[in-house]
């Protein structure tokens, strides 16, 4: 008599859910992007969310909200009313780095629930194409024998490439100077003009002057090679760096409290539209790879990602000034 009851209490409880995830949404989702238009989370949103949003049979509105670093947008989502009608653009940097580099106000494993990832950006390693090593195995040797002699570029200190860069010192056990940047454009025409010596920058960015012959290219940072550039190796095989797979990562999150069946449609939405070729082609053509997973794989991502730039800034001792 007990478990007929607790069945009955278990359905009463699960039809109303299961009614509320079929009339999601029945109104527009605001999409917050805490960067300016054009840059990678933003474009990997938007292609995402003209995808989804016909499936959804409801309009995705993308607001713009930069500044801080992205801290910005990511603290008036992490505020939102968590009822699935507010997400965010979420990518590695305001999520899994800045809370290891700064005060944030925000938690991002506290405050978020996690959707699903969206896209992979890669990194590679390039140097000035004037650079005495014909491989990533020559640099390493030469750099190995001048320590501290050679430079390398970054987008700013305790920037994403700024920590890949160090990631592949530690790993290759090679020392070289930074030279921080106030951005990836200004740091790419310095390592053109023959300024400082390489740097790890994202694909997007450098494969038309791969392309082109401005720069030279030894190695992809993720464990498959990229689309984009599908003739140069990965560091892992190129440099014999077993396991080195390293990547941004972007994706959406919405508040804390959201129901799980919130997410899991929208998670589900995604995964389809990633297969999506004209989807795929279009994210080639920006230096990025389609990705989508489920709410939980998304935050056990997020829990390995910042333990391990935890781990790489403490290691090379990097902070930023507040």
């Amino acid at each position: 008599m007990k478990s007929g009851i607790r069945l009955l209490c278990v359905a009463l409880f699960a039809a109303p859910m299961a009614a509320f995830a079929q009339a999601y949404p029945n109104k527009p989702i605001r999409l917050i992007v805490p960067w300016p238009p054009g840059q990678a989370t933003d474009l990997a949103a938007r292609i995402v969310a003209e995808k989804i949003s016909q499936a959804l049979g409801q309009p995705i509105v993308v607001e713009n909200k930069p500044g801080a670093g992205g801290a910005i947008g990511t603290e008036q989502v992490a505020k939102a009313a968590p009822d699935g009608y507010t997400l965010l653009a979420a990518s590695s940097g305001p999520i899994s780095i800045m809370p290891n580099l700064q005060k944030t106000p925000y938690e991002p494993l506290k405050d978020f629930a996690p959707v699903t990832l969206t896209a992979i950006a890669p990194f590679a390693l390039v140097a000035r194409p004037n650079f005495p090593a014909a491989n990533v195995r020559e640099l390493i040797a030469l750099v190995k024998a001048n320590p501290d002699k050679f430079t390398f570029s970054s987008s700013g200190t305790g920037a994403t490439a700024h920590l890949f860069s160090e990631l592949f010192h530690a790993q290759a056990q090679i020392k070289s100077r930074h030279v921080p940047y106030k951005g990836s454009s200004p740091a790419l025409t310095d390592l053109m003009g023959g300024q400082v010596d390489y740097t790890i920058e994202t694909v997007a960015s450098i494969v038309s002057h791969v392309k082109s012959g401005k720069l030279k290219a030894y190695g992809v940072t993720t464990a498959k090679r990229s689309s984009a550039l599908p003739e140069v190796p990965t560091l892992a095989e190129a440099a014999n760096l077993p396991g080195f797979d390293a990547a941004a990562w972007i994706g959406y999150l919405a508040p804390a409290g959201t129901p799980r069946e919130i997410t899991a449609r929208l998670s589900a939405e995604v995964q389809k539209a990633v297969q999506a070729q004209d989807l795929k082609d279009r994210y080639v053509t920006l230096g990025m790879e389609p990705a989508a997973n489920t709410p939980e794989e998304l935050g056990a991502l997020m829990r390995r990602e910042e333990a391990r730039y935890a781990q790489i800034i403490k290691s090379a001792g990097i902070k930023i000034e507040q």
